[in-house]
């Protein structure tokens, strides 16, 4: 089963790297991170790099397809050639996934127009503009694609789409395996839980950096 994760320059580590620890023992795995070119991709901070052991012309037509979030899907959903693979590969993959803002990537290739499908929550309005009925959950099937919302998110969708392919008592050993059993010091992980001032920091911070962005 040939598994592919998409990376591209400025992606968000834990976007891809949750769900390779689960995706990677699933049986008969055969996973590998894929790039416009092999060699190193550098993560969002700039101060991790991740090896494309091949490039997107060698895996044509994987099984399933996992195309992470980051501040560099900018680039990635205005560049033809991800697009371009993306749309040739869905054709024949059994699931095409997204973690975070990944999704507005399969947007952008239109993969997502009329589909349910989500996002990190402060890209949902991007997303809805790209054809998605967009929607505030934390893992997203509908038919073969499955969108995961925010980060950690990536690893939720992932163990679901372990249960689907190899059943639940494989998808349980894999969560159990790698010990996945969260217990965080806050609950501020959703903007509805989160005290008002923490998502209004976050809002303006975001802000910000998308009008750095189009300074630049």
């Amino acid at each position: 089963m040939e598994i592919a994760i998409l990376l591209y320059e400025r992606f968000t580590a834990l976007d891809a790297i949750g769900p390779y620890e689960v995706l990677s023992r699933l049986p008969g795995a055969d996973l590998a991170f894929v790039a416009s070119e092999r060699g190193e991709v550098r993560t969002d901070n700039g101060m991790l790099t991740i090896v494309a052991e091949r490039s997107l012309d060698e895996m044509r037509s994987p099984e399933i397809v996992l195309v992470p979030g980051g501040p560099g899907e900018v680039g990635a959903r205005a560049g033809s050639e991800v697009l371009e693979w993306l749309r040739t590969a869905h054709e024949t993959t059994t699931w095409t996934t997204s973690v975070c803002t990944g999704s507005l990537i399969l947007g952008a290739a239109g993969l997502l127009d009329g589909k349910r499908a989500t996002s990190h929550w402060l890209a949902l309005q991007t997303l809805a503009g790209l054809g998605a009925e967009a929607v505030s959950e934390r893992v997203v099937f509908d038919g073969k694609i499955v969108t995961a919302a925010g980060v950690s998110a990536g690893i939720d969708m992932a163990l679901a789409l372990a249960a689907r392919i190899a059943g639940e008592e494989v998808a349980q050993a894999i969560q159990l395996g790698i010990e996945y059993d969260p217990q965080p010091p806050f609950d501020a992980g959703s903007p509805e839980k989160a005290p008002a001032e923490i998502v209004a920091l976050l809002r303006d911070r975001s802000r910000f950096n998308e009008e750095a962005a189009a300074r630049r």
